[in-house]
């Protein structure tokens, strides 16, 4: 199979039959083998009676539906497990993506040979309070990341080598940053294309902004430190918390030292606990411990979190 489409909706009800249509026709336009993985993120609305309305007349529809909503990024990691198609495409279902574009992305990949092509929609519709946060969120990402040449790490388009998705862990909120969990992978090879990106048709976005932003650096910061840690966070917590505990001892026993030094030479001293350094110094000692515990106990558990993926899927066509 050429092309697996996996498309994360909620509340889409609108637009899909629409989507639908336009992509088959590029697909047909174009003699693409493939398929649409619907994956239908706890919606309310007549979303997954239309899925199943599109499966039954066309076989190469499928859908993957969620008893709740869980966010964008289990429901691609549940659309990625499922994909069989060598090019594996991602767009949202609100017709702001353009289906057009498929054809330039599986180019891209075959022919220029990336691991992943990330679309950049360079003139967008969307208003201040979406572009703004969007456009602060992916210079950090650039700067954290190294990935210097992405400018929308979050457009909802892109294209992936089927070795990408399967071979990468999409879970919480990390769907920001798929480039960068590729990166990590051992996927150096990514790429971007300029995209047309559409005013939104039907209904309003269901993302806030400023929120992304927020959540969205968050997550940065915890990709970032497991990325250079999270095989081996004694390096980080046992580094520090032998650092601090060092400090806190050589503390104590300048002190220590003090005081004798003075009775020694018959001079004015007083009790080593009558001096705040002396408590400053415990307390740098036992943050010092307690970090490099928390190192241990990290190099221990080492990222074991067999449940993290585990949605609960009420039924797949």
């Amino acid at each position: 199979m050429d092309i697996s489409i996996v498309v994360p909706l909620y509340n889409e009800e609108e637009s899909l039959t629409e989507l639908h249509s336009w992509i088959d026709r590029v697909m047909q336009a174009n003699r693409f083998s493939y398929e649409i993985i619907f994956v239908n993120d706890g919606s309310t609305d007549r979303s997954w009676q239309i899925i199943e309305d599109l499966h039954s007349q066309y076989p190469n529809v499928k859908g993957i539906k969620f008893r709740r909503n869980y966010g964008k990024s289990p429901a691609l990691y549940c659309g990625f497990a499922e994909a069989e198609g060598e090019v594996v495409i991602t767009m949202d279902a609100d017709l702001q993506d353009s289906p057009d574009e498929i054809p330039e992305l599986y180019r891209m990949i075959t022919e220029e040979h990336y691991d992943l092509v990330s679309g950049w929609k360079r003139k967008r519709y969307d208003p201040l309070s979406k572009t703004l946060p969007t456009k602060l969120f992916n210079a950090t990402a650039r700067k954290v990341s190294g990935i210097n040449n992405l400018h929308d790490f979050n457009c909802g388009l892109k294209a992936y080598r089927k070795e990408v998705i399967k071979n990468i862990e999409v879970y919480g909120e990390m769907h920001r940053y798929i480039p960068y969990l590729a990166k990590n992978a051992g996927f150096n090879r990514i790429g971007e294309k300029v995209v047309h990106h559409q005013a939104r048709k039907f209904g309003n976005t269901k993302f806030g902004g400023w929120n992304r932003f927020v959540n969205g650096y968050l997550d940065l910061i915890s990709l970032w430190f497991l990325s250079k840690f999270g095989v081996k966070p004694m390096h980080f917590f046992g580094l520090l918390g032998s650092f601090m505990f060092m400090i806190g001892f050589i503390s104590v026993i300048i002190v220590g030292a003090s005081k004798l030094y003075n009775m020694h030479h018959d001079m004015p001293y007083r009790l080593v606990t009558e001096s705040p350094y002396f408590y400053l110094s415990l307390t740098a000692m036992i943050i010092g411990t307690q970090l490099f515990l928390t190192g241990f106990l990290g190099e221990l558990i080492s990222r074991n979190a067999p449940e993290r993926n585990n949605y609960q899927i009420a039924k797949k066509i």
